[in-house]
């Protein structure tokens, strides 16, 4: 499997939960939350930079599906925004196999998958609305590749950050990456304290006022 190079943000928000980093998308404002977006597997997990492709309603002669596997870096995670149709599939079995051979990250789509028997035994992360078998050839086409999309009412555009596990998926904006990744860690040791000294039979009220809980997901103030 072609291996990635090392990421130093990748590698930080791999280490994060994505209701963590959720807290510190809304603390900085910031619509980073994927909607309905989830894991073929609970057990999938992915952390990449984002490589887009855009869908649209296939025209007449049809346009094709997308030949762009063999193009996308290794540790990318490849995002489908096929408008969240669910009629329609847009990644399958042979995608997923050359992507796994690849070391894709993984494939995060605003619309459906299929072949998820594939997907599941390789361990590959698929995550999207749902899973159907219907082909999307003949009926939607690739409009632009590289561009913004919208993944779950989040924008995604190249080279975000996301992350993605048992939750569902985040998006991190490159532009505000470092500081999102930082309030996100504040939150996570701020919340490890408190289990810590909950464990040594200090009242959860009491913990959460010492550490400020109700504070780590207030928006501040722009």
């Amino acid at each position: 499997m072609t291996q990635a190079p090392t990421d130093t943000n990748v590698a930080r928000a791999a280490k994060l939960d994505t209701p963590t980093l959720s807290d510190a998308l809304d603390k900085l404002g910031i619509v980073g939350q994927c909607y309905k977006i989830k894991p073929r597997d609970p057990n999938f997990r992915l952390a990449g930079r984002a490589w887009t492709l855009k869908y649209g309603p296939a025209a007449n002669p049809p346009g094709t599906v997308g030949d762009y596997i063999d193009d996308i870096a290794p540790g990318s995670v490849i995002v489908l925004d096929n408008n969240g149709r669910e009629d329609a599939t847009v990644w399958g079995d042979i995608l997923t196999e050359i992507a796994h051979r690849r070391g894709i990250a993984g494939t995060v789509i605003n619309g459906i998958n299929r072949d998820t028997h594939l997907c599941l035994s390789l361990g590959y992360p698929v995550f999207s609305i749902d899973n159907w078998m219907r082909t999307g050839k003949d009926r939607v086409q690739v409009e632009a590749t590289g561009v913004p999309v919208n993944i779950g009412g989040a924008r995604v555009a190249p080279g975000d950050i996301l992350k993605g596990d048992t939750d569902g998926v985040v998006v991190i904006p490159k532009e505000h990456e470092d500081r999102v990744l930082a309030v996100a860690e504040e939150i996570e040791a701020a919340e490890q304290k408190i289990r810590d000294t909950t464990r040594g039979g200090v009242r959860l009220d009491e913990a959460r006022r010492q550490f400020k809980y109700h504070q780590l997901q207030t928006r501040e103030a722009q």
